[in-house]
């Protein structure tokens, strides 16, 4: 069940790790029962979010988000992996 605050839905974290500047969380929201997964890189101060509907999927990107952004298969690969100018 989802917590509430101020009548708002808040998602319920299922995961979390971190290390090495960067911070990853696996979040679950039960009103539309959506998975994402949340990264944010303190030491560039980027964030990224991959959306999704399937369990399976999402705890893989949880643990590989890099290549799911990369592949684009949960949500637009953001700026910050694309690829560096010649």
């Amino acid at each position: 069940m989802s917590r509430r605050i101020d009548n708002q839905d808040v998602p319920r974290e299922l995961a979390h790790r971190a290390g090495d500047g960067l911070e990853i969380v696996l979040l679950w929201d039960e009103g539309d029962g959506l998975l994402r997964v949340v990264v944010d890189d303190s030491r560039t101060g980027q964030s990224f979010e991959l959306t999704t509907g399937d369990g399976g999927q999402a705890l893989d990107a949880f643990y590989h988000p890099f290549a799911h952004a990369a592949a684009g298969g949960l949500g637009a690969a953001p700026a910050m992996f694309a690829p560096s100018p010649p």
